[in-house]
């Protein structure tokens, strides 16, 4: 081996940089891997979560060490854990010499649910997000789900002679709690705010019932993220929220919005 190639590699993040401009988050984005989440009626569920990680970096250094990330990541074992999500948030803050870290995973969660009627089962797949930030020993956890849901026009209902327009809509809800929260009630939270839920497999006898439920139960925008707030505002563990709901309109060109949060 030649005294060229026994050389140390130049560590060009390592150089300070003089702008003086500390970075907020830096890191890496868009990686996939495998997780285990508790389920409340299977003990866990395996899937596959979309992370980033990321960690403050000072104004008088020039990059970080990307590759340290992943280090990080897979030093935990090949599944994640949420029980130790607190555990990575530090090492990552050892391990990049950060004074804060955050950690990202957004993944489908899957729950079994059994048709109205006719009690067929299938799968139906929702959309759950953990954001958690360590700064110092300090740790702030957000979970995130979105759902899918049924609604109604009541404005449509009240002046057509028959009939009344209705919309697969989006609800997002994101809580901070002093407690653990299922997943799955969160769901049924939002769930029961609509004009109906949704269901991956419904024979006939179910869509009538789906479809007449829905006409029974009319709601705007603005009473769907009103009525998910209200349950919010009366569970005793939720410290914060954030709902926002989307409608996506069957006789307009656009979707109508509406947000409310607590705090």
């Amino acid at each position: 081996m030649s005294l060229k190639s026994k050389a140390p590699l130049h560590d060009e993040q390592s150089k300070r940089d003089h702008r003086q401009l500390r970075i907020d988050k830096v890191g890496v984005r868009g990686l996939r891997f495998p997780i285990e989440i508790g389920d409340k009626e299977r003990v866990t569920q395996n899937t596959v979560a979309t992370i980033g990680m990321f960690v403050d970096l000072p104004h008088e250094f020039k990059g970080t060490h990307m590759s340290r990330f992943i280090e990080v990541l897979n030093a935990h074992g090949n599944i994640v854990h949420v029980e130790n999500i607190t555990d990575i948030l530090f090492a990552m803050q050892k391990k990049l010499h950060a004074a804060t870290a955050h950690l990202e995973m957004e993944f489908p969660y899957f729950m079994t649910k059994r048709a109205p009627v006719t009690g067929g089962e299938s799968l139906m797949d929702y959309t759950a997000r953990f954001e958690a930030a360590a700064s110092g020993k300090e740790i702030d956890f957000v979970l995130t789900v979105i759902v899918p849901v049924t609604t109604l026009c009541p404005c449509s209902k009240a002046i057509s002679q028959y009939g009344a327009h209705n919309q697969r809509g989006s609800v997002t809800v994101q809580i901070r709690s002093s407690k653990s929260i299922w997943i799955e009630d969160l769901i049924a939270i939002v769930e029961s705010s609509a004009s109906s839920e949704l269901y991956s497999l419904l024979k006939r006898l179910d869509e009538k019932a789906v479809t007449e439920r829905a006409y029974e139960n009319p709601v705007f925008v603005e009473d769907l993220v009103r009525n998910v707030a209200e349950k919010l505002n009366a569970h005793p563990d939720v410290t914060w929220y954030k709902v926002e709901a989307e409608n996506y309109e069957s006789i307009h060109n656009h979707n109508a919005y509406a947000c409310i949060e607590k705090g």
